[in-house]
């Protein structure tokens, strides 16, 4: 210790926590697959060294998590599960939930990581996948006329980008993509920054779009990584200035 200070302790956890921890380790030193079988009960018990309310506890709290499904009946017992990626994105995004997450929180990361994405994908996305994006940005192709369809614009327009990550070959990077795309879809919808309808965010929004699907499909990695960091700092800019003008909506005079 120095100066006499203690350094905080770390929260104790429960047993049950430690079990589950144990038998994610014990998966992962087997290397265990989707879809196996984990050993019944009694084995788990004498694997472990606990007792069965420790055991059935521990599995349940895998079993929230997402990493293993029990199924009953003849062949049933406890299985390694998968995470999905939606499920994924939910947790994460519980985890913000009360942190209160601001546009510029969102768009310091989105800048640093969606040219480099774009820039990966120049040149190695099939006729399919460009053809998926060229109908994505088709389907706001006129400006909205209502706060509704504007609302039903941002979401499409997020959904572009979601639609990217998915192409992502560095899961890692399309994952983190994805979770900004939907935080700012949640946002837009809670914080009603679709009204009133931005007419500049929607053209500048869709040249840059179209432009960066024309960059993709002619290989040019260089110019994918310019638009879309072109593209973020135009979003980040309107659509701050959409909640700066929302919030004076709101201030008496």
């Amino acid at each position: 210790m120095d100066g006499g200070q203690t350094s905080p302790s770390k929260p104790k956890r429960s047993r049950p926590v430690k079990v589950a921890e144990e038998i994610k380790q014990w998966v992962v030193d087997r290397d265990l697959k989707k879809g196996d079988k984990l050993p019944n009960e009694a084995e788990m018990i004498a694997l472990f060294a606990v007792s069965k309310g420790t055991v059935r506890e521990a599995l349940r709290i895998l079993e929230a998590q997402g990493l293993i499904v029990t199924r009953t009946g003849p062949g049933g017992g406890s299985f390694v599960g998968e995470v999905s990626k939606d499920r994924a994105l939910s947790l994460l995004g519980n985890y913000f939930y009360f942190h209160d997450l601001s546009l510029a929180d969102i768009y310091q990361m989105r800048k640093a990581l969606e040219p480099e994405l774009a820039a990966t994908l120049a040149g190695r996305l099939d006729a399919e996948q460009l053809e998926t994006l060229s109908v994505m940005v088709g389907s706001y192709d006129t400006p909205a006329g209502s706060a509704e369809e504007e609302k039903d614009q941002h979401i499409a327009s997020l959904a572009f980008h979601a639609q990217l990550a998915a192409f992502a070959e560095n899961r890692l990077l399309g994952f983190m993509i994805s979770f900004m795309a939907r935080m700012l879809t949640e946002m837009t919808v809670y914080r009603k920054l679709y009204d009133p309808p931005n007419h500049e965010l929607w053209w500048r929004g869709r040249r840059h779009q179209l432009d960066l699907v024309d960059a993709l499909r002619r290989g040019d990695s260089d110019a994918a990584r310019s638009i879309m960091a072109s593209h973020m700092a135009t979003a980040e800019e309107l659509m701050q200035r959409q909640e700066a003008s929302l919030a004076r909506r709101f201030i008496p005079d």
